[in-house]
């Protein structure tokens, strides 16, 4: 047993493992140590041992008492963390792993060893400041933050994604977005997450709107990126969404602003010429029941009625015995109604809208075969918008009557698309208005609003 016992003190001295066995009872001290345990703790002979206690090595008190406790109710300690002072007055991390043995004769004994933890507690430190500091970065953004796993589940989040959800962080993680945001909401999440994980492409400034706890709708902006392991696999994702709501509102408040600008401006051309800007309405709505036909977003809408509203704006410089002359025009008249387009184009081509507003009407009488006005633009040289506003314009200009001739009617109408389609007008937009007429019993199907 001995050279068994010297054995494992020389393997621990290798190792760096300090070995010991102390004496509680009759007197406390060190009965044996091994030369790692000596290193470890700054005592140089067996003399010095003597003098000292394993208490007098605890640097906190609380740490202490609270060691003794566990081995006087456990009979042992596992990995019990504290920190000593060495002889020479070093302070330094140790890890004590011991029992509480008790012999015949009834003396009681501690048999353990000690480690010296130092280093790996400065590396736990560094590790804990940089989390520390991560997170103080993250909780210091004014944009939620998250990090996922490859099942979507949520591992970390700031402070500021808490509070969106009215929840503590802890009770966040584990969590997925079904647990936060409405089913079909929360699977479009889903579905950019996994885009993410499968491409390891990110996404890059998508906006949409979400569904807060709170019952409000937000507009937001997100960007969501993989998130690699040092062997440059895909572990999960990183998104980050910041709130444009406020800026979304003043954004729709400035919009609207413009709008009702211009809407005066269509205000003035109806005192000045009823039947225009009853064209301009009606061709309005056509335009936009097209579009919803197409499923189009509510920008997209907004902005082809607008144009319809819009697009003869440029006549309100036109002379109204030329706009309401009976008679045909002469040359000189014609070529000044065809620069309206061009008049309404020069008057709103400075103001920014979110979409081509200006562009749409100064096309709108262009046509596919290059036979329109004003810049004889062809096929893919005009805008999509143009087109709709282009069969709009023309189906509700020939139902209606005009100064200069009676109303041609829905079937003539609907017989200038048709020879029209593919060559002069849209064949898609055509077979949709084609296909309201129908539905509508062969009649219009627009109205007043």
């Amino acid at each position: 047993m001995k050279d068994k016992f010297y054995l494992n003190i020389s393997s621990a001295d290798n190792l760096g493992i300090g070995l010991f066995k102390y004496a509680f009872l009759p007197q406390e001290r060190f009965i044996i140590v091994n030369s790692a345990f000596s290193k470890i703790l700054g005592v140089n002979s067996s003399r010095e041992f003597k003098k000292v206690r394993l208490a007098n090595f605890f640097v906190n008190l609380s740490e202490r008492d609270e060691f003794f406790r566990r081995v006087r109710i456990d009979g042992k300690v596992n990995f019990f963390e504290a920190v000593f002072k060495t002889l020479s007055g070093k302070n330094l991390w140790v890890a004590i792993t011991c029992s509480l043995v008790v012999s015949r004769d009834k003396k009681e004994y501690l048999e353990g060893i000690i480690e010296n933890i130092s280093t790996h507690k400065e590396m736990e430190g560094n590790l804990s400041m940089e989390r520390d500091l991560l997170q103080g970065l993250l909780d210091n953004l004014p944009d939620a933050m998250y990090f996922k796993d490859r099942n979507n589940r949520i591992i970390k989040v700031n402070k500021f994604y808490a509070q969106g959800v009215g929840l503590k962080p802890e009770e966040i993680v584990g969590k997925t977005d079904f647990d936060f945001f409405p089913a079909q909401q929360a699977h479009q999440m889903s579905v950019d997450d996994n885009h993410v994980l499968n491409t390891g492409k990110p996404i890059i400034g998508k906006i949409e709107r979400t569904l807060l706890p709170d019952g409000t709708w937000n507009q937001a902006i997100t960007t969501k990126i993989p998130m690699y392991d040092k062997n440059a696999k895909i572990i999960g994702t990183m998104g980050i969404t910041r709130d444009m709501t406020a800026y979304a509102n003043l954004e729709k408040e400035r919009l609207l602003m413009l709008i009702n600008t211009l809407k005066i401006l269509g205000k003035a051309l109806e005192m000045r010429d009823p039947y225009t800007f009853s064209h301009t309405r009606h061709v309005a709505n056509i335009a936009e029941i097209i579009a919803k036909e197409l499923n189009w977003d509510e920008n997209r809408l907004l902005g082809i009625r607008l144009a319809g509203e819009l697009h003869d704006l440029g006549k309100i410089s036109i002379p109204l015995d030329i706009l309401n002359k009976p008679g045909k025009l002469s040359d000189l008249e014609y070529s000044l109604i065809q620069q309206h387009a061009k008049n309404c184009y020069d008057l709103i081509k400075d103001i920014e809208f979110p979409f081509p507003l200006s562009e749409t009407i100064y096309q709108h009488h262009e046509r596919l075969d290059g036979s329109g006005y004003p810049r004889k633009l062809k096929g893919d040289e005009i805008l999509f918008e143009a087109r709709i506003l282009a069969v709009s314009d023309v189906l509700e200009s020939m139902t209606q009557h005009r100064p200069y001739r009676e109303a041609l009617g829905i079937v003539n109408a609907s017989k200038e698309l048709s020879c029209g389609r593919g060559a002069r007008y849209d064949s898609r937009i055509v077979d949709v208005a084609l296909s309201l007429i129908k539905k509508n019993g062969d009649k219009v199907f627009w109205k007043d609003n």
